[in-house]
C-alpha cells in the first residue's frame, strides 16, 4: 500500500496556514482535480480524494490536532490518537457544498423555514435620448403578486389552516444517504412533500389555489436619472416578488433602452456631433451656430479653419449619474458647406478669386497656388 502523502503537501499550505488559507486551497485543488472536470481521468480522481481527505482532517481544529501530534497513525486502527477514523458515514454536505453547487446535497445549509427574500423581477422601458440626457419620470406597468385577500396570505382555505409536515417533521429539509468515491455519504435537502416550507395545506384557498397571493397588473413610477446609458439597470427596492416566511420583497430591476439621436453618438461621457460652415466663415472667420443637449451656442470659428476641424466644447457633454455636477464634453466637427447651385454672377465672382489665388499661373505652379486645389 502506497505511503500516504503530508495532508499540508498534499494542500500546498505551510504548517501554520490559517483554516481561511486551507480552505481556499481546498477549493482551488478541488475544483481543478474534480471528475467531471477530468472524466475518464483515474489520476484526477485519486488527487481529488487525496485532497477531499486531507481537507477532512485538517478543517477540523481536533483532528488537525492530532494529525501535528502524531501525523497519519493519529487516524489508523490501533494509532496512538486512539479509535481510527475514516470517511465512511461522514456528512460531506458542508464539505462540498459551496464548492460544488450541490453535487453532495443542495449546497451549504440553511433552514428553508426561515424568512428568505423573494426573487428579483426584471422589466424593461424605452426613453429617447433627450430624456437620458436630462433625466425623466416614467410610468411602468408590471404584474405583481399581492396577498390574497381571501386568506390572508396563509394559502390555505378560511376556517383551516396548514398541518406540520409529516415527512420532515416541520424542518423542511431530510437527509438522505448515498453512496461515493468516498464511501457512504450524508445529504441533506429540501423536502419534497413540502417543498421546504414545512407545512401541509389541505384545504387550498379557492382564490389563490394555496399560493397566498394573486397576481395584478400594476403601475410603477420610474425615476430615470439624468446620464444613464443604454442598457443600464435601474433598481426600485421592494417591488420584487414576495418573500417567503415573512422575508421581504425582491426587487425591481429596469433595463433601459436608449433611442438613437439624428444628430448627436454618444461615447461614455462624451458627444459628437457634426456642424456645418460656409466657405467664406471658414476662410474669413466668423460666428457659427451649434446644437448641444443644452440648446443652441454660438461659436467663434478662426479664419482659415479647414473642414473638419474637430472643436470641444467642455463640459457640454453627458452629465454623470452619481454626480450631477460633473459632465463630459461635446466634441464638434466643423464641415465646410460646398455651395451647389450659384447663378452666373456668383459663377463669375468665384472664377475672379481664383485666379486672384493664382488661377492664371502655369500648370505645375497653378496646381499649389490655386486656392480650390
Amino acid at each position: 500500500m502506497a505511503e500516504k502523502r503530508d495532508y499540508y503537501e498534499v494542500l500546498g499550505v505551510s504548517r501554520d496556514a490559517s483554516a481561511d488559507e486551507i480552505k481556499k486551497a481546498y477549493r482551488t485543488l478541488g475544483k481543478k482535480y474534480h471528475p467531471d472536470a477530468n472524466p475518464g481521468d483515474k489520476t484526477a480522481e485519486e488527487k481529488f480524494k487525496e485532497v477531499g481527505e486531507a481537507y477532512a482532517v485538517l478543517s477540523d481544529p481536533d483532528k488537525r490536532r492530532q494529525y501535528d501530534q502524531f501525523g497519519h497513525q493519529a487516524f489508523e486502527n490501533g494509532g496512538m490518537g486512539g479509535g481510527g477514523f475514516d470517511f465512511n458515514g461522514m456528512d460531506f454536505t458542508d464539505l462540498f457544498g459551496d464548492l460544488f453547487g450541490g453535487m453532495f446535497g443542495g449546497g451549504a445549509r440553511r433552514n428553508p423555514t426561515g424568512p428568505q427574500k423573494g426573487a428579483n423581477l426584471r422589466a424593461r422601458i424605452r426613453i429617447t435620448f433627450d430624456e437620458a440626457m436630462k433625466g425623466v419620470d416614467k410610468e411602468l406597468e408590471i404584474t405583481l403578486k399581492e396577498e390574497c385577500e381571501n386568506c390572508h396570505g396563509t394559502g390555505a382555505k378560511p376556517g383551516t389552516s396548514a398541518t406540520t409536515c409529516s415527512k420532515c417533521g416541520g424542518k423542511g429539509q431530510v437527509a438522505y444517504t448515498q453512496q461515493t468515491l468516498f464511501g457512504m455519504t450524508r445529504s441533506i435537502q429540501a423536502c419534497p412533500d413540502c417543498r421546504g416550507t414545512g407545512k401541509i395545506i389541505k384545504d387550498k384557498c379557492p382564490n389563490c389555489y394555496g399560493s397566498g397571493y394573486i397576481s395584478r397588473r400594476k403601475k410603477i413610477q420610474v425615476s430615470v436619472p439624468a446620464g444613464i446609458d443604454d442598457g443600464q439597470s435601474i433598481r426600485i427596492s421592494g417591488k420584487g416578488e414576495p418573500g417567503e416566511n415573512g422575508g421581504p420583497r425582491g426587487d425591481l430591476y429596469v433595463e433601459v433602452s436608449v433611442s438613437d439621436h439624428p444628430i448627436f453618438q454618444r461615447d461614455g461621457m462624451d458627444i459628437y456631433s457634426t456642424a456645418p460652415m460656409s466657405f467664406a466663415t471658414a476662410t474669413l472667420g466668423g460666428e457659427i451656430r451649434i446644437t448641444t443637449i443644452d440648446g443652441d451656442v454660438i461659436y467663434d470659428v478662426k479664419p482659415g479653419t479647414q473642414t473638419e476641424t474637430r472643436i470641444r466644447l467642455k463640459g457640454k457633454g453627458v452629465p454623470s449619474v452619481r454626480d450631477k455636477n460633473v459632465r463630459g464634453d461635446h466634441y464638434v466637427t466643423l464641415i465646410v458647406q460646398v455651395p451647389t447651385k450659384l447663378n452666373s454672377e456668383q459663377k463669375e465672382l468665384l472664377k475672379k478669386f481664383d485666379e486672384a489665388m493664382g488661377g492664371n499661373a502655369g500648370p505645375e505652379e497653378g496646381k499649389k497656388k490655386r486656392f480650390f486645389k
